[in-house]
């Protein structure tokens, strides 16, 4: 067995241990200016060129190395991140299809850089894009101006991470793209955060600045006077705008662009269809729910989102009644994100260096980056055609004497004496006479011959042109300016920001938030729509003989805009409403109609075969209700209205009886006027109707015949001018398209009789006549309707108080005094 040494074994020479010491600080000095270094050169700041991160230069270069271009079919992102990945950037391809994505929002971007087929996310990401293997892009139209003449020397090359590949220090860059999509970012540091403007009056400034290099800044915004956002809204406050174009720094407002509009037929809502750059719908919902449930903000009935695709951002807030939707809409912008600041922060490379940058400094940048390229262009486009001219000359002097030509090539040895002998016959320099021998016999007849000194004519002006180009500053300014207007003219378009000196808080602070509880009126009219007019004024006579739909008021009572009334319906009912949930009408004066009303069923929830009769006040101070039913019953009802009901009985009805009128007394002296289908009025004081509790059945009001019902009861001043309308008909026929006869009579012609007696005649029958289809009594002017609310004339005054009708020509369904 053999046995192990435990000798140690002698050192070797050939690996020398070194250490070495270094002061922790240094080392974490020096790493950390390296790692700073990478941040803020190769990963977050832009360059003031052509306004693209490095991770944003790569992908444009690379779609426009693979071909994807605007008339190009669309390729899978997942393509273009995996070449850009694999060629170009040494990171990961998360931060590569991030930037991708976001030079495809159209709400990210004022002029995309990408055309994307796809999800790409939402405003605000609400919704995420989806992920690189399902969507699609290639170039936008307008990126193909970033990298146009890029293959003409026109900007430096460098190696890529690993020295394989080379890439673009800078794109060409046709239009200023740093100020007219912005940029952000954040390094070590230090920061950029710029806002995108408009492509055609960035130009306009550029172009400006070209002609006059000592423009200042007031005359340069007034091609630029704000941002462009590309989801429009409205910056509030210039004065931060107009810091950040004269130090590269400032702060300004954006808010969400807002219009009060009718959302319901109860309710007005706060309608908006722009919000601030980067906010998204789902935010400012979320926000508000939130200050909602916390009792922070009041007013908010709720929150709708209606956008889609046809019609854009469209999210509505619905406000409560009786609340300012003005006076909401300013606690909104002061809670939520619809106002939102934004920090306009100019810092970009210039030369490699991070510098903060104003307005005209910005184009400046720009504007030498773009002589620079034209320049290069220039040079390059030159060179080319002088390079062709010396051929088309070598070939044209070959073609002068082709059989010498031949000849000599033809007697040569070899294909290096045939060169050699003909750039000694010709004086031929060795490019040319390569050329030559290349060319193939078939290019060598006549016809070719007059195409070459076409060719040579105009390569030779071109090579003219451009060195005019090359030698004159100014031709070479005019040249740059030109080709930014045709920019300008191909991508331009209309402004989306609107730009606000001031807010206006200062006067939306004096309005306060909940509608003020100033007097109104609240209308019924005969079509059955409900309004409050906006003062406590009468509703104004028709004076001037104008007559509209849906202008004759069965019933108005005085409120308050905060307050409540009552509505009395046919089965005894007394409902109550909260004025302020009733749409307001405009100026009374000037539109004298309820046209703008809402129907009842929008406010009260009615049985089958239940109407609204009357409105009334909730004053307990009044003389209270004066109630009439078919059936002859009169009541005088005590005001007594408990405020913890909604609901209250004013009559215990009898079966197959029903209210047929009922008007609250003013004075408690009035006259009640009982008419009948068989023709009888009945006239007496309210006084003699004793005052009742809401739950009694009411007291004998007229006596009727037999088969008789009442059709109408009504409440009369008697110191006022009063008449009384019948309609006669016939049983059989009876039907609102059908009237035969009609009359209007003199209040003061009834005399007034005892309560519970039969009354007098009030309309005399003619043949085929046997009841009133209709009857009113009440005070002048009067105004008749027919049942749709369309204005329908009265017949003449009759004074005779038991004569007969006159025919009309619109049949009647509705009659009423001034309210």
């Amino acid at each position: 067995m053999a046995r192990r040494s435990t000798k140690t074994p002698p050192p070797d020479d050939s690996f020398e241990e070194r250490i070495l010491d270094i002061d922790v600080v240094d080392e974490m000095r020096g790493s950390y200016l390296e790692y700073a270094y990478s941040v803020i050169y190769s990963r977050a700041l832009p360059d003031a060129r052509d306004g693209l991160k490095p991770v944003h230069r790569r992908i444009v270069y690379q779609m426009n190395e693979m071909g994807v271009r605007p008339d190009r079919a669309y390729v899978k992102c997942a393509r273009v991140v995996g070449e850009v990945m694999g060629k170009l950037h040494p990171h990961g391809d998360a931060s590569i299809y991030d930037a991708l994505v976001r030079m495809a929002q159209p709400f990210s971007m004022r002029v995309p850089l990408v055309d994307g087929h796809g999800n790409f996310g939402s405003l605000g990401n609400d919704d995420p894009p989806a992920a690189m293997r399902y969507t699609e892009c290639r170039m936008a139209e307008a990126t193909s101006l970033m990298t146009e003449s890029i293959d003409e020397d026109t900007v430096d090359f460098s190696p890529n991470y690993d020295g394989q590949e080379q890439e673009p220090v800078a794109l060409p860059a046709a239009f200023p793209n740093l100020l007219v999509n912005g940029s952000s970012g954040i390094a070590v540091g230090m920061a950029t955060n710029m806002p995108p403007h408009n492509l055609g009056e960035v130009i306009s400034a550029a172009r400006h600045l070209i002609r006059y290099p000592n423009a200042d800044l007031d005359t340069l915004m007034k091609h630029v006077p704000g941002p462009d956002l590309p989801t429009g809204g409205r910056i509030v406050g210039l004065e931060g705008v107009r810091d950040a174009y004269e130090t590269g720094r400032g702060t300004f407002k954006i808010r969400a662009t807002v219009a009060v509009e009718t959302v319901t037929a109860r309710r007005k809502g706060l309608v908006i269809t722009e919000l601030p750059f980067t906010v998204g719908p789902e935010k400012v919902i979320a926000k508000i729910k939130d200050l909602v449930n916390a009792k922070k903000l009041q007013g908010i009935a709720d929150v709708k989102d209606l956008t889609d695709r046809e019609h854009g951002l469209r999210l509505v807030i619905e406000i409560k009644n009786g609340f300012v939707p003005e006076a909401v809409l300013e606690q909104l912008y002061k809670l939520t994100p619809m106002e939102e600041s934004f920090g306009i922060n100019n810092v970009a490379l210039v030369d490699g260096q991070p510098l903060t940058l104003g307005l005209k400094e910005l184009l400046e940048v720009y504007l030498d980056h773009r002589f620079e390229v034209v320049r290069r262009r220039s040079e390059f486009r030159r060179t080319k055609r002088r390079d062709r001219l010396h051929l088309v000359e070598g070939l044209i002097t070959a073609l002068v004497d082709i059989d010498e030509v031949i000849r000599l090539i033809r007697s040569s040895e070899n294909s290096a004496d045939a060169k050699q002998r003909l750039m000694e016959r010709f004086s031929l320099s060795e490019i040319q006479t390569q050329y030559i021998l290349d060319t193939p016999l078939r290019r060598l007849t006549k016809y070719d011959r007059i195409e070459l000194e076409a060719e040579k004519e105009k390569l030779t002006a071109e090579i003219a042109e451009l060195t005019r180009i090359l030698e004159s500053d100014a031709e070479l300014r005019k040249l740059v300016s030109a080709e930014l207007a045709a920019v300008a003219k191909k991508f331009g378009t209309e402004r989306r920001t609107v730009l606000l000196e001031a807010s206006g808080a200062q006067q939306a602070a004096v309005v306060p938030l909940q509608v003020a509880d100033d007097p109104c009126r609240v209308l019924l009219s005969s079509t059955g729509l409900l309004a409050r007019t906006m003062n406590g004024e009468p509703f104004p006579a028709d004076t001037d003989g104008r007559r509209a739909k849906h202008d004759v008021i069965v019933s108005a009572v005085p409120a308050t805009a905060r307050g409540e009334v009552g509505a009395v319906t046919s089965t005894g009912r007394l409902l109550r409403i909260n004025v302020v949930d009733l749409p307001q009408l405009p100026d009374t004066a000037t539109a004298p109609t309820l046209a703008g009303g809402a129907p009842l069923s929008e406010f009260l929830s009615l049985e089958d075969g239940e109407s609204v009769i009357c409105l009334t006040t909730l004053d307990e101070s009044s003389p209270g209700l004066a109630l009439g039913t078919e059936q002859g019953v009169v009541k005088r009802v005590v005001p007594d209205y408990p405020s913890n009901k909604d609901e209250l009985e004013v009559i215990t009805l009898k079966e197959g009886d029903r209210i047929v009128g009922a008007v609250e007394l003013r004075t408690g002296e009035e006259d009640l006027v009982f008419i009948t289908d068989d023709a009888q009025l009945l006239r007496y004081q309210a006084s003699q109707v004793r005052p009742q509790g809401r739950p009694a059945g009411g007291m004998a009001g007229i006596k009727l015949t037999e088969g008789a019902k009442v059709i109408s009861f009504t409440v009369v001043d008697p110191a006022a001018d009063a008449v009384v309308f019948t309609v006669a008909g016939s049983r059989g026929t009876l039907d609102d398209s059908v009237q035969t006869t009609a009359k209007l009579t003199p209040f003061d012609q009834y005399p007034r009789k005892g309560r519970a007696t039969g009354g007098v005649r009030c309309q005399r029958f003619l043949k085929g006549e046997d009841c009133l289809s209709f009857a009113w009594a009440g005070p002048v002017p009067a105004k008749a309707a027919q049942k749709d609310g369309s204005p329908a004339e009265l017949p003449e005054l009759d004074p005779r108080r038991d004569g007969s009708g006159v025919s009309l020509p619109k049949t009647v369904s509705v009659t009423a005094g001034p309210v």
